[in-house]
């Protein structure tokens, strides 16, 4: 009661107010200090590769195949210091690596044909001199499991790192990194609101650090390998495409005249995890009349725009996604907010639909992203090509992201895996129509891993009209 009366009612600074609190508690004799750390957490404890090691060293063994004799990869992994939120690895690094440890780097040598890994000796997460009983430090380099779970050859100390890179410029070794589509390898200074990417930062610490070091992009190359998936991979996503269609069908349940979007969109984050997923792919879009006209990027502009309460006679979008074990899905589908669809919006539905059906109708080995775009446009109906978007073909490569990195002149190969998503934005009637499916090319054509979400206005109609 004494320390409740003390302690400042400051509910955003929990940290302060708790240390306020216990140092008020060892002033009065109420605590004792701590004279011990507690046992050091192993790197296992909480913590393991998706797969086994050995398909990180395949995966690593496909880019030591693509890499020109001499070139070495170089990948960093995320920071990794929180400000609440839960460590994410950075996509490359959880590729090639597996592992979720920070400010780290792999390097795949060209030069010797193997995969080292630079690590801190401690994870600097785990420490904090002040507060040795709540930090109790995790060793990293010295802990053989980082080298058997991912199948790297050597794991090496951070303070290696800064030799390797020097011994590779003195022989004029060519430093490849991903730094995105776009290419550029330095820091963009045009803004002071664009934040490099880790890639971008890491090419531009090397210039400074060993000038006259050859960099090179390593987008294409990344791309070609993460363009395919494995088996596990598809295991994985298919588990994820699963678990986002049953939270969509939970969420056309909730749909109703007076219901908000923030409302839909919690219950959409609480589903995916109740079904075994870790986290959402990213923020959902679910959106409803005026709002459903706009893309995320509008919507997103402003702080409470994405509440807005449905009305009856109106249309509702989900387009969301579910992340299982750092992999993602994205699917979308169209819903009446009363329970049944107008001629009209059933009209559009069966469009969209018709338009998706064409281009997944199309999508098989040997073709392009390109012929399906031409596929698209040739089934869209003359009165509807001003108000359906169709950039590219409808869609995007999915994996460890919902822009997995792609080529858009690649042929189409087993085990690539993308989304089909024709937009009809009719700015003019009010009504907006956006159907997504996941699309896994095969040895034979194609395979809709969402197919069993209804896509057809009688399915969806269904789906609205059932009852938890």
């Amino acid at each position: 009661m004494i320390l409740h009366m003390i302690v400042p009612r400051t509910p955003h600074r929990p940290l302060q107010v708790l240390t306020f609190a216990l140092a008020a508690a060892v002033a009065v004799g109420g605590l004792a200090t701590p004279a011990v750390a507690q046992r050091a957490e192993r790197f296992t404890n909480w913590t393991r590769p998706v797969f086994p090691a050995d398909e990180y060293v395949a995966r690593r063994g496909a880019i030591l195949a693509a890499l020109a004799d001499g070139d070495v990869l170089l990948v960093p992994s995320g920071e990794g210091t929180s400000g609440g939120e839960t460590f994410r690895q950075l996509d490359g690094f959880e590729y090639l690596a597996g592992l979720e440890v920070s400010r780290s780097f792999l390097a795949i040598d060209g030069h010797t044909r193997r995969a080292l890994l630079f690590v801190p000796p401690t994870d600097p997460r785990f420490e904090n001199p002040g507060r040795p009983n709540d930090f109790p430090g995790r060793q990293l380099a010295g802990d053989p499991e980082l080298r058997s779970l991912s199948g790297v050859d050597s794991v090496l100390t951070v303070d290696a790192f800064d030799g390797f890179v020097a011994a590779a410029a003195r022989r004029g070794t060519r430093v490849l990194i991903d730094v995105g589509r776009a290419g550029q390898a330095t820091v963009a200074a045009a803004s002071p609101f664009v934040g490099p990417s880790p890639g971008e930062l890491l090419a531009a610490h090397l210039r400074r650090a060993h000038p006259g070091l050859m960099i090179a992009n390593a987008y294409a190359m990344m791309a070609t390998a993460r363009m395919i998936k494995s088996p596990r991979e598809l295991t994985i996503m298919r588990e994820a495409a699963r678990i986002t269609s049953v939270a969509i069908e939970r969420g056309a349940m909730r749909v109703r005249p007076g219901v908000d979007e923030r409302t839909l969109t919690g219950a959409f984050d609480a589903d995916c995890m109740a079904l075994g997923a870790q986290r959402v792919a990213f923020t959902p879009i679910i959106k409803s009349g005026d709002n459903s006209l706009w893309p995320w990027r509008i919507l997103g502009a402003q702080y409470d725009r994405r509440n807005r309460e449905m009305r009856s006679g109106e249309l509702v979008i989900y387009d969301v996604g579910c992340e299982r074990d750092h992999y993602v899905s994205d699917v979308g589908r169209t819903f009446p907010v009363d329970e049944r669809f107008t001629p009209r919006q059933r009209e559009l539905v069966e469009m969209v639909r018709t338009i998706s059906d064409a281009v997944i109708a199309a999508a098989r080995p040997g073709t392009t992203l390109a012929a399906l775009q031409r596929v698209a446009a040739a089934a869209i109906p003359a009165a509807a090509k001003p108000y359906m978007q169709a950039p590219l073909y409808f869609g995007h490569h999915l994996g460890l992201d919902t822009g997995d990195p792609s080529l858009p002149d690649a042929l189409l190969a087993p085990g690539m895996l993308f989304t089909i998503e024709p937009w009809y934005y009719n700015h003019v009637e009010g009504v907006a129509v956006f159907i997504e499916d996941e699309i896994l090319i095969t040895a034979t054509g194609s395979e809709n891993l969402t197919a069993a979400l209804p896509r057809d206005a009688d399915g969806l109609e269904r789906l609205r009209q059932r009852r938890r």
